[in-house]
């Protein structure tokens, strides 16, 4: 007997196959970085997140074989159990100093970490007010709060305004990402925190692509930022930390309340503690990274420098590491893909649902560890078949 719903799911992917929606997974082997070899292939790939080159570094890997020794594998059980280990703790306690915030959380994913913020601070007296092109872990984490939603026009502090002052929600927070992940530019930060002041809102800041990067790596939080206590601070550890998780730092009654409230934090077993050790290592390297993030800054100018003369497709303005190359179409954008693939680049054609319809992009990142003449042949690629 035919399997009606089964057969509904083949329709499906056959018609995203045929949109050039289709995604796969590409396998791996050996260490992240530069040049990785992906399905049996060996690339240069500009696809990763790791921006500093932390993910395989030699101190991270030591510190994860100390740590190996001094405290096994698995947390074994909850933070608010048995999981909570040194590591997890001091952790805690440099990454709130470094970013200048009194107290820090450590989550096992970034989209735990927002999920947990979002559905502790707001519910269904609340509001939660979104910036369009918000990663989909905070669309996701409104949703899930149980508040009402508004989303406002990418950037539009106009917009934005209008809504604040037309809620009458007890509790409100603005979200926004801090470095947008498919466009590459910047949130203002102090624009929303007037916002957040005169409508008595937190501002919720999710900056997975900032920190580390930005602003010495401590990322992109302002100084008016740091100092206001309605902020509320994310940092994915994925990136450019090289290691994995999210910390969220803020006042001290806030990362309290998430302790007793986020159910995201309350009801998953710890990360592993050697994680934890491991990030206490790339804090040290982030912070000793100026050298890293100068070569990252020089292969972002020589990129924007070689392709500003291409006559198919443009740059978006971008000063970060994430540098989107529009093109148009679906079917264009998986062509250039795979044409570049063909010439040994790894760059990936982002479509529809994650860009508007008619954005389709190849999502260029760059990294501290690509060498100059890694991004010459990018430029030499993209000249060849755009």
């Amino acid at each position: 007997m035919t399997h009606a719903a089964l057969t509904r799911l083949q329709q499906g992917l056959a018609a995203l196959k045929d949109d050039h929606l289709d995604r796969r997974r590409r396998l791996l082997d050996g260490a992240q970085g530069a040049h990785v070899t992906i399905d049996g292939r060996r690339v240069v790939s500009f696809c990763s997140n790791d921006y500093l080159g932390l993910a395989a570094d030699p101190a991270l890997i030591r510190s994860a074989h100390a740590a190996l020794d001094a405290c096994g594998v698995g947390a074994g059980a909850a933070h608010l159990i048995t999981g909570h280990h040194r590591f997890h703790h001091d952790f805690e306690t440099a990454f709130a100093r470094f970013v200048g915030k009194p107290a820090a959380l450590l989550f096992s994913t970034g989209y735990m970490a927002n999920l947990a913020v979002l559905t502790a601070l707001v519910g269904r007296r609340g509001a939660v007010f979104s910036d369009k092109l918000n990663h989909a872990s905070l669309v996701d984490a409104a949703k899930l709060s149980g508040a009402n939603c508004t989303r406002y026009r990418h950037g539009d502090l106009a917009q934005l305004e209008s809504q604040l002052a037309n809620s009458a929600a007890q509790d409100k927070v603005i979200a926004s990402d801090l470095v947008f992940s498919m466009d590459g530019d910047i949130a203002p930060v102090d624009a929303l925190l007037d916002l957040a002041e005169r409508y008595d809102a937190w501002l919720y800041l999710d900056d997975a692509h900032g920190f580390g990067v930005l602003n010495a790596g401590r990322g992109g939080l302002t100084e008016r930022a740091r100092a206001s206590d309605r902020v509320i601070y994310l940092a994915t550890l994925g990136k450019a930390a090289g290691v994995g998780g999210a910390a969220v730092a803020a006042h001290a009654s806030v990362t309290d309340w998430l302790v007793q409230k986020a159910r995201p934090y309350i009801y998953t077993t710890a990360s592993p503690p050697l994680l934890a050790a491991c990030l206490l290592e790339s804090l040290r390297q982030i912070e000793a990274g100026d050298a890293r993030r100068e070569r990252l800054d020089g292969h972002v100018r020589q990129l924007r420098e070689g392709l500003a003369d291409l006559k198919r497709g443009h740059l978006m303005p971008s000063a970060t590491p994430i540098q989107p190359f529009v093109v148009g179409a679906n079917a264009d954008a998986v062509r250039m893909s795979h044409a570049l693939l063909e010439r040994g680049l790894l760059v990936p054609a982002i479509r529809t649902p994650t860009v508007p319809a008619g954005t389709a992009r190849l999502r260029i990142t760059l990294s501290a560890a690509h060498s100059g003449d890694d991004v010459a042949q990018l430029v030499e690629a993209m000249h060849a078949v755009a």
